[in-house]
């Protein structure tokens, strides 16, 4: 009898040594876990890391299962998973690669840990980069690219595929599946609208989202039917507002009307109905927008602010910085009913956010921060975009989602990001305050997990160097 008890006490005790010596990289006590989905907050749960992924979320009391390299308390701070741009570019020319290299730092310091580029004319680097980080061998945020995006003959934009017959709209594609692009970018500048359409469709056909600009010619509705994944800023949609929209663009598309003519017409005639009808258009097709409102408010009210005295510029390259000048010089041509008319659409397009939300269309929180896009500073300006979201209307729940839920689900990649919770990705964002209360705490930020790498509040301070 004595001998089957001590054997059973040796069994017992060996067995608690097996659990306490499962080894992990990282373990987060006395954490408040914020589900953006609901909004609910969990008190005092233990986040466990292993090799860049979450695996487990438990109980104080099964923290005595592992033996972590590194333990971190997060007595009284909040955590959720970590922050998605879903709109920057990389660019400029070859000879800015290595300032915009350094622009990944920008991200990470800010609590960034995935970004959308959408297009630019360095792209080899950006998917040298993309290859680095997920290899774990560059500290920066994840990147989703689409590689260079397609226009007409004699864009304005460097890089960009020109097409102007389907058969030049495949083999563009076929160029964009060897580079293994994550989502295909269209803009409007020269291309022809049927080889627009066209482009939507047959890169759906080949099963990528789609990300574009609006051509004047064609209603918000139509190019949701052809299959648009998502508008790129929000001062398009002021046309779903005209009941005559599709009327105008047929105007615009035989000459007899100008885009201009048409955009005054959408500011000063806007019908809220009409817009709402033609937003649950887009919810039903799946076709989300990313209103990019921080570029806008920058260049809208350079007037007002002039943006020399930012503290954050001094972080920008200054071949980036450089970049700034042509929308700098651009808005000082501009007359004083012309300033009036920048100020007044994009306060109108951000005042569409509320409409947009209850008509069930998705939101992406992207910023447009990179190059040419003065003073919307990677890294800082997605804290701006979400403040500015709630300034206009939703509230600060609404505009996490936009980040941290939208983004991931925009991208078919909800299965990896987007709660703090067993299989997810190891990004984790540590705030001091809670975000749910004041929009402005994701700036206040305490450590950063970053692809299951913990860094604190001095190593992220530690990125931010001026150039």
């Amino acid at each position: 009898m004595k001998k089957t008890t001590l054997t059973s006490v040796l069994i017992l005790f060996i067995s608690s040594l097996c659990i306490a010596q499962s080894k992990v990289d990282l373990a987060i006590t006395n954490a408040n876990i914020i589900d953006i989905r609901t909004g609910k907050l969990t008190n005092n749960k233990v986040v466990i890391v292993d090799k860049g992924e979450i695996i487990n979320v438990c109980s104080p009391a099964e923290l005595s299962k592992y033996k972590a390299n590194q333990t971190i308390s997060a007595k009284g701070k909040f955590v959720m998973p970590a922050l998605w741009d879903m709109h920057v570019h990389f660019g400029g020319g070859d000879s800015l690669i290595q300032e915009n290299k350094d622009l990944m730092n920008l991200y990470i310091a800010m609590g960034i840990t995935a970004v959308r580029d959408a297009a630019a004319d360095i792209s080899p680097s950006v998917l040298e980069w993309r290859k680095a980080v997920n290899d774990g061998k560059l500290l920066g945020p994840t990147i989703f690219t689409s590689g260079p995006k397609l226009e007409g003959y004699k864009s304005i934009w460097l890089g960009d595929i020109e097409v102007g017959t389907m058969d030049e709209v495949n083999k563009a594609l076929d160029s964009l599946d060897k580079l293994k692009v994550d989502f295909v970018k269209i803009t409007d500048n020269t291309i022809k609208p049927e080889i627009y359409l066209g482009s939507i469709k047959e890169a759906r056909r080949r099963g990528y989202k789609t990300s574009a600009h609006i051509p004047p010619v064609f209603t918000i509705e139509q190019v949701s039917e052809a299959g648009l994944s998502s508008v790129e800023h929000i001062t398009y949609l002021l046309r779903a507002g005209l009941k005559n929209q599709k009327e105008l663009s047929d105007q615009v598309a035989n000459g007899t009307q100008t885009a201009r003519d048409l955009s005054l017409k959408a500011l000063n005639e806007f019908d809220e109905a009409t817009a709402e009808a033609a937003f649950k258009i887009l919810a039903k097709n799946k076709t989300a927008v990313t209103p990019t409102l921080s570029i806008s408010y920058a260049t809208a009210f350079l007037d007002v602010n002039d943006h020399q005295n930012d503290a954050f510029l001094k972080y920008i390259g200054p071949g980036l910085r450089k970049t700034y000048d042509w929308r700098v010089q651009r808005a000082a041509k501009d007359t004083k009913e012309a300033i009036e008319i920048r100020h007044r659409t994009i306060e109108k397009a951000a005042s569409l956010l509320p409409l947009l939300q209850r008509s069930g269309v998705k939101i992406l929180a992207g910023t447009d921060a990179g190059y040419l896009n003065s003073f919307d500073y990677p890294g800082l300006g997605l804290h701006q975009e979400l403040e500015l979201m709630v300034k206009n209307g939703l509230t600060p729940l609404q505009a996490l989602q936009a980040s941290i839920i939208n983004g991931p689900d925009f991208l078919n990649k909800s299965e990896k990001y987007g709660s703090v919770s067993k299989g997810k990705k190891a990004d984790i964002l540590l705030l001091n305050e809670n975000p749910l209360l004041n929009i402005s705490a994701t700036q206040n930020i305490y450590g950063l997990v970053a692809h299951g790498e913990y860094l604190d509040a001095a190593k992220l301070k530690s990125l931010l160097i001026a150039k």
